[in-house]
């Protein structure tokens, strides 16, 4: 067990909280979604609540180690003071660290102060011992609430963690008590569904997966290299064919363990990657050579939909087809009305999964949707995060 910002006292100390403030942005520079900011308000609340002082940082982008300043993180200072009702004090630094940031950090203990987007220099992502003992000099507790970043060791999670003493807050709390507890000890009978376009993408997670799931469910682009892996055609359809025998190899595995490997029974396919491209359902045996699958067919739904109905627990990470394409949604649209209107425990993965529950509306019908893709795939993938792994134990 990871020690948590409950397990530290922050009166009157100054709180570094690594937060993942990567939030998408406008043409004009506006937030157009600020879940990763709201996600982070219950750690900084508690901070200020406890009489501590939150010093929050980020990155934004991908500045390439320079300032850029379409890349600053003012916007997010305007919208945390909106949401949290005080003032935010920005750093506006382009060498996020300096003398004049190490003063403001002792000031003004009722105020938040927020630094420039750590990606503004090189050594962020380097994880350079420097810049690492002097962002440590901002704070006296470190603290990790940015899941979205932590399988990426760098200054402001793994190298601030070496010089504090530190802990998660409540958003990687969450993520390690959700996504952990269901690899450990899930509610059976355990389905995990798996989409998106590549094999390649997914195969650690599936080879995880073998080890404590009923079923797993294939679909989206990745699911062509599997019917060709039995000896059909696809079409134009999204294929590795370097990555055929492994399909087979996986199949074979699966068989071995007694995991059923589910793949589609039919394709909306079309001839033109479009949403406007005329289309048809074929079965998976029978995708003509000059059309591509875009999304699962009606037949594909009905089972999966079955399928997910009989399990306790369901694991999703990745679309049933182009879900960008209102014509090719309905594949994801289904899974994710299916595991709202039914009684289970829905842990979905961050990234398109997330996107795709939270554009059907349904995102509070779900146990819980991590808030990091890359993340939670690696996590699925049963690797170690090193900015988890850098915390004090309890």
């Amino acid at each position: 067990m990871k020690k948590t910002i409950r397990d530290l006292d922050v009166k009157n100390k100054r709180v570094l909280v690594r937060c993942d403030f990567n939030v998408p942005l406008n043409e004009k520079g506006d937030i157009t979604d600020d879940n990763r900011i709201t996600a982070a308000l219950p750690t900084i609340k508690y901070i200020m609540e406890k009489g501590g002082k939150p010093i929050l940082m980020s990155h934004l982008g991908r500045p390439k180690g320079k300032a850029d300043k379409k890349l600053t993180l003012a916007p997010v200072g305007k919208k945390l003071e909106e949401l949290l009702g005080c003032e935010v004090v920005f750093a506006d630094y382009d060498d996020v660290i300096n003398e004049e940031v190490v003063e403001l950090s002792k000031k003004d203990f009722e105020k938040i102060l927020l630094l420039q987007n750590t990606r503004f220099r090189k050594e962020e992502k380097e994880n350079e011992e420097n810049f690492s003992k002097e962002l440590a000099k901002l704070g006296d507790i470190f603290i990790n609430d940015a899941f979205g970043t932590s399988h990426r060791a760098h200054a402001s999670n793994v190298g601030v963690a070496k010089n504090l003493p530190n802990g998660v807050g409540f958003l990687v709390e969450k993520e390690i008590d959700k996504i952990g507890g269901v690899l450990k000890n899930p509610e059976k009978p355990l389905i995990a569904i798996l989409g998106g376009a590549k094999v390649s993408d997914k195969i650690n997670v599936i080879e995880n997966l073998l080890n404590i799931a009923d079923k797993i469910i294939i679909g989206g682009g990745m699911a062509f290299t599997f019917v060709a892996a039995q000896g059909y055609e696809v079409g134009k359809s999204i294929l590795e064919e370097d990555k055929i025998d492994l399909a087979k190899e996986l199949m074979k595995k699966a068989e071995e363990k007694g995991v059923d490997l589910v793949l589609p029974l039919d394709y909306k396919v079309a001839e033109e990657f479009s949403n406007d491209s005329e289309w048809k359902t074929v079965s998976y045996e029978n995708i003509p050579s000059d059309y591509m699958g875009l999304d699962i067919g009606e037949k594909s739904i009905e089972l999966f939909s079955k399928l997910i109905k009989e399990a306790k627990t369901v694991i999703w990470n990745g679309p049933m087809g182009v879900f960008e394409f209102d014509n090719f949604a309905e594949g994801t649209e289904e899974i994710c009305k299916v595991l709202a209107e039914n009684d289970i425990i829905s842990i979905i993965g961050g990234g398109d999964s997330a996107a795709a529950v939270k554009k059907a509306g349904l995102e509070d019908s779900m146990t819980h949707i991590s808030t990091g893709g890359g993340a939670s795939l690696e996590f699925m993938e049963g690797k170690v995060l090193p900015g988890i792994d850098i915390i004090s134990d309890k």
